[in-house]
């Protein structure tokens, strides 16, 4: 059974001002095994982020299903979950990284790894270590751990995003172009952690420019422009699956 099965999905954008209705993407079908990782691919516009975004709800899709296979609900459709199941999958199962921090004013950079945790339950002791250890494999320095993020470079907040993410061990993660503003040692740091989530059996989902970072990582690829699933060979070449 797949962790994740996108079939016909579509979403369109309403300009309101010029009373314009826009196409963001349609007719997109894939699907992705326990533990597997699906890169997309495509040009700046393609619709890539759309298509991560509605699986993690933050769009509603204009058309089709996103079946997803929930430890606590079952095989549900994303596109037709209710608010409170939302939250759950958010909290408990479902993660998601983008190149930009959103969090809550006025906590530090160790409280919100740390609360990432203690919201699934886990005690306050644990938290702070396992908070630790995250922010430590990121190599954020520790004069910023108890400091607020608004005052980090693009980078530094991209790693405490990351950090925020991956330390709850999620079963599906969501990865928005998350290496965007990191140089090369910090990548390194992101694939680590990659592996070991999908060793651990983590699924993912991610979008990046950099091909030679999804080199070794991915399992199969999906080109949005051609609409078609890959299979991800050694060297970079593809096949179609």
């Amino acid at each position: 059974m797949p962790m994740l099965d996108v079939k016909d999905f579509g979403k369109r954008f309403t300009i309101h001002h010029l009373e314009k209705t826009m196409q963001a993407v349609e007719d997109i079908n894939f699907s992705i095994e326990p533990g597997n990782f699906i890169g997309i691919i495509g040009k700046s516009g393609s619709g890539k982020s759309t298509v991560l975004k509605s699986i993690y709800r933050s769009y509603l899709p204009d058309t089709g299903i996103l079946y997803y296979h929930s430890e606590r609900f079952g095989y549900i459709d994303l596109a037709t979950a209710t608010e409170r199941q939302v939250l759950y999958l958010r909290k408990y199962e479902i993660g998601y990284v983008s190149q930009f921090l959103n969090v809550m004013p006025r906590r530090t950079a160790r409280e919100l790894v740390q609360h990432a945790l203690l919201e699934m339950g886990v005690s306050e002791g644990i938290a702070r270590l396992e908070a630790e250890k995250a922010l430590h494999h990121f190599e954020l320095d520790r004069k910023l751990w108890d400091t607020f993020p608004n005052t980090f470079s693009g980078g530094e907040k991209l790693r405490l995003n990351i950090a925020m993410a991956t330390v709850k061990k999620p079963r599906l993660l969501l990865l928005d172009e998350p290496t965007a503003s990191l140089d090369e040692q910090s990548k390194e740091k992101v694939r680590d952690i990659i592996k070991k989530l999908k060793a651990n059996g983590t699924t993912l989902v991610g979008i990046f420019h950099d091909i030679a970072f999804m080199d070794g990582l991915c399992d199969k690829v999906f080109n949005i422009k051609q609409k078609q699933l890959h299979a991800k060979q050694i060297g970079g070449a593809t096949h179609e699956s």
